[in-house]
Formats: C-alpha cells, structure tokens, sequence
C-alpha cells in the first residue's frame, strides 16, 4: 500500500483556495483553477477549435465518501483550458463536518443543494455555469435545481449527471441475491447507526480489517479486471478517510431522495447523463431513468465500467465533458452578458 500510495499524483492537484458558508454556518472548502488567458493556447483550441470559448465555470460536485480529488483525471484534462471549482461536500475532505450534523440533525439531499448555491454565490458570483456531479454530488445538483430554478435558468449553461439517480435507490440490490438484499435493507441502517456512535473503535477495527475493505471497494467501484492498482488505492485512500460517523449519518439521505420531478429544470439545456453499465451501487438503469425523463440529453452508458467511472474510464468521461461544453458555450446563459448571481 505505501508503494501505491507513491505511485502516482492522484489527489496532488490543488488550486487557489476559498471558503463558502453554508446557511447553518458549515465552512465549506472550494479550489479554483483560471484558464490560460491566451484564447489559443494549444490545449484550449484542442478543446473549443478557433471559436474564442465562452467564459463558463465548470463546477464539479462529488460522490458520498468521496472528496473533490475524485475528478483528478478531468481537473488535468481541464486545468488552464476552462475555468474549474472544485469543492468538498460537508463533512468530506477539507470541508468542516456539518453544523447541523454536530448539532444532531440528520443530513438531506435538499441541505447539499443549498451547500452547492452557497459555493456558487462564493466561487461564481457571475457569469454562465457548467454544473457536474457524481453519485451524490448529481443529486446535490438536482437538489439545487428544486431550491432554485431561477438561477438554473439564469445562469446553468449545462448539465453533467454521473453515475447518479433521481430516486428509488431503496431498490437498489447492489448486485446480491434477494435474500440478501432483504437483509441488508432491513439491517444495515440500524448496524450505521451503532457504528457511527462507536466511531473511534470502529476506526481501529476498519485498519485490522484493511485487506477485506479493499476487495469490497474494487467490487462496488470498479468493474475492469485491468484498474491501474495505483487507481484503486487511491479510491480505496478517499474512502477509508471518511469517518464511520459521516458514513452513517449520510446514508439514510439516499433512501430519501426524490428529485425526479425537479429534472424538467434542466430541460432546456444540454445535458450529459453518464453511468457505468456494471455500476452496483447506482445502477445504469437509474441514468436510463434520468434520460426518459430528458429526452433531449445525451445518454452514454460505458461499457466494462463502475460506480467510479471518471476515474475507471477517465478518457471517455472527460471526452463527452469537453463535447457537453462544446454545446453549453453556445446556449444564452453563456452568450448573454455576464451577471451577478441570482439569489434564491
């Protein structure tokens, strides 16, 4: 492991710092990366051709126990060619844990969507926005889309959902037999909770357990027999650095969630819905959902991939990225002049 922890940069990428606060005082840690401002920096016309691009924000949200270095391969592909935001859910990476949380008050998808506007009103207070998620940050952004249509309309030039669902994840059999679906349903909520509130034992038994952690990572997040080792440490790094606690207190959200009535938000825009053909964890079926829904959006389901597939197949996902915003430059958030943010 200390070998693979030393085998690539995964995670190494860092930008200009800044703080949000969310609306129960919960700081919230962003990055940002400027574009080049020569319009035709080779890397730049790779991406846009000679058209002069749009000055779009591309914010990416992530995944549950995961933390803003899981886009490491598309934050690459698009430092200095596009402005990016890169932040950390609460109680994920180098975000604080939640206010709310500490306080006792259970998490909900709907407090995420206003986590993500406060990052927004922060990090973009103007101009035309490119919103991506994955898994939990796709249904942040949905969320933000129930809580503010208006800014969507105003301001969101585009729409990248990845490996997410808008509902229905209590039916989710994460590949196992009925049997023990029924059981892990039935059980698994009530085993979080008395984890959570063990969380310094728990911790200690996770590193004696660490060789079992890391084959259930791969299994629930990759698919390719041939994932780059160094890959899946680095998943399996993010993961095991979300306290058992926050692992816990999340979870009862995503039973919860409910935000296919919101998606017509987004009809009017381009938007790219993305997932893994074998993810376990929020399955392909959910994006075909999703596309049913927005029969106008782009639907790839990539072959051999997982729950983490921008990391799994990061060419591919960062390709129909660079192609989303291609056609979100030309849409009249991004061609109107710029603006300040829209509030609520």
């Amino acid at each position: 492991r200390l070998a693979l922890d030393t085998a690539g940069p995964y995670g190494t990428l860092r930008g200009t710092p800044g703080e949000a606060v969310a609306d129960d005082g919960t700081v919230l840690h962003y990055e940002v990366h400027e574009p080049d401002p020569d319009p035709d920096a080779p890397r730049r016309r790779g991406l846009f051709g000679r058209r002069r691009p749009a000055p779009l924000t591309v914010v990416f949200s992530h995944g549950y126990c995961l933390n803003q270095d899981s886009w490491h391969f598309q934050r690459a592909a698009l430092r200095g060619v596009v402005r990016t935001v890169h932040w950390d859910q609460r109680s994920h990476g180098r975000s604080q844990r939640g206010s709310a949380q500490a306080d006792g008050l259970p998490v909900t998808i709907d407090q995420l969507g206003r986590d993500l506007k406060a990052v927004l009103d922060a990090a973009v207070p103007e101009g035309p926005v490119v919103l991506v998620g994955h898994s939990m940050g796709g249904m942040t952004v949905m969320a933000l889309a129930g809580h503010y249509p208006e800014y969507v309309r105003a301001r969101v030039a585009g729409v990248a959902l990845v490996g997410t669902s808008a509902g229905g994840l209590g039916q989710v059999n994460f590949g196992l037999p009925v049997a023990g679906v029924n059981a892990v349903r039935r059980l698994l909520p009530g085993v979080l909770r008395t984890l959570g509130s063990h969380a310094k034992l728990v911790e200690r038994g996770r590193q004696a357990t660490a060789d079992l952690f890391a084959g259930v990572v791969k299994r629930y997040s990759f698919s390719s027999r041939d994932v780059d080792p160094a890959v899946a440490r680095f998943a399996e790094k993010m993961i095991e650095s979300t306290p058992i606690d926050v692992v816990a207190e999340f979870y009862p959200a995503f039973q919860e969630h409910d935000k296919a009535h919101v998606l017509e938000v987004f009809a009017d825009l381009p938007v790219l819905v993305l997932a893994g053909e074998r993810d376990l964890v929020t399955p392909s079926s959910h994006s075909e959902a999703i596309g049913e829904l927005l029969p106008d959006a782009e639907l790839v389901l990539v072959p051999d991939a997982g729950h983490l597939v921008m990391l799994e197949h990061p060419d591919t996902v960062t390709e129909h990225l660079a192609a989303l915003l291609n056609r979100a430059s030309t849409t009249p958030a991004a061609t109107r002049p710029a603006r300040r943010a829209v509030r609520g």
